[in-house]
C-alpha cells in the first residue's frame, strides 16, 4: 500500500519503520530532518511538506503530539487537505481530545476523506515490536480498511465505536496509568524507606495483589525493572509533559461530562509538579523522584 506518515518521534519512527518492513511504499514527514533521514535510509521516501506526502497515497497516518499539532498538519497553506485525494482515509493515532477528533473528521469529509482516530498504547517498546494496542474510532467500513495495515504496528486492533470513542479508550487508560505509576512510585519509595530491597518489593508486588505494568513492566525504581526507563536514567520512554498533557485531556473531558475524577486531579498535580520544576522530558516514571526527595508532605 501506498503510505503517507507524519510524525517521526519516539513513537511515530518505530511505527514507520514496521511498516516498511511489512513492504508499504512510505512517504514520510518531520519537523526533525534526522528523524526524516533515518526513515529514508530505512527505504522510505521524503516529503517535502504534509502536502507533498498526502499527494498519491492511499492512506495516511499521523503521530502528532498535541490537537494544535494535528490541526496545523492538516489544515495549513501546506497542509494534508490541500493535497489530498478523494476517498484517501487518514489515521490520526496521536493522543488528543476527541471533541478534536470529531471536528478533524468533519473537515475530512468536506475533502472527500475519511479520518478515524486509532491512539495507541503499548509505549515505545511495543512500538518497535509491532506490538501496539490501537483503539480506533469511526465506522465499520473504515475499520476494516484500517485495520490491516495497523497489524502490521500493533498486535490488538480494538474497534471502540463511533469517531472519537478511540480517544475516549486512550485518555481512561492513561487516566489509569498515570494514577497507578504514582501509587507504585509512593509505595517502592515507602519500602525503600523502611529499609527493604527494592528488588524484593518488586517481586513480591509483582505476584501479589499490588501487581500492575507501571510495578511489573515499567518499574518506577532503578534496578527493579532492567528495560524500564528507571534503569536507564528515565530516558527513552513516555515524557511527563506528554502525560501530563493527557491527563489534562481527562480532566477537561471529565469536566465536559460533569463526571468527577479526583484521583486523576491528583495525579496531574503530581505531574505538574515535575514538569514546573524542569522534569518534563523525564520519562513520567520519575515521579518517584518526589517521593525520594522528600518534596511532599
Amino acid at each position: 500500500m501506498k503510505i503517507g506518515f507524519i510524525g517521526l518521534g519516539n513513537m511515530g519512527a518505530p511505527m514507520a519503520l514496521n511498516l516498511l518492513k511489512a513492504g508499504h511504499e512510505l512517504k514520510v514527514f518531520d519537523l526533525n530532518g534526522r528523524a526524516v533521514q533515518l526513515l529514508v535510509d530505512a527505504g522510505a521516501k521524503g516529503a517535502a511538506s504534509p502536502r507533498a506526502l498526502a499527494s498519491d497515497v492511499e492512506l495516511v497516518i499521523t503521530m502528532l503530539p498535541a490537537a494544535a499539532h494535528v490541526r496545523g498538519v492538516l489544515t495549513g497553506s501546506e497542509g494534508v487537505f490541500s493535497g489530498i485525494g478523494d476517498g484517501v482515509t487518514i489515521v490520526d493515532s496521536s493522543t488528543i481530545d476527541p471533541a478534536s477528533v470529531r471536528e478533524f473528521a468533519a473537515l475530512a469529509t468536506e475533502h472527500k476523506c475519511v479520518l478515524v482516530d486509532a491512539p495507541v498504547s503499548g509505549g515505545t517498546g511495543g512500538a518497535s515490536a509491532g506490538t501496539l494496542t490501537f483503539m480506533v474510532g469511526g465506522s465499520e467500513e473504515a475499520y476494516a480498511r484500517v485495520k490491516p495495515v495497523l497489524s502490521t504496528m500493533g498486535r490488538n486492533i480494538v474497534h471502540c465505536g463511533d469517531t472519537g470513542t478511540g480517544q475516549v479508550a486512550k485518555i481512561c487508560n492513561n487516566l489509569v496509568l498515570g494514577i497507578t505509576m504514582a501509587g507504585v512510585a509512593e509505595a517502592m519509595a515507602l519500602g525503600d524507606a523502611l529499609g527493604i530491597d527494592a528488588k524484593v518489593l518488586g517481586g513480591i508486588m509483582n505476584t501479589s495483589t499490588g501487581r500492575s505494568w507501571s510495578s511489573d513492566t515499567y518499574n518506577p525504581f532503578p534496578g527493579v525493572i532492567d528495560t524500564a526507563p528507571s534503569s536507564r536514567g528515565y530516558t527513552g520512554g513516555f515524557g511527563t509533559d506528554l502525560m501530563l498533557k493527557d491527563l489534562g485531556l481527562a480532566t477537561e473531558a471529565a469536566k465536559s461530562a460533569k463526571q468527577p475524577v479526583f484521583m486523576g486531579a491528583l495525579a496531574q498535580q503530581l505531574y505538574q509538579a515535575m514538569s514546573s520544576r524542569g522534569d518534563g522530558k523525564l520519562d513520567f516514571s520519575a515521579v518517584i523522584r518526589l517521593y525520594q526527595q522528600g518534596e511532599i508532605a
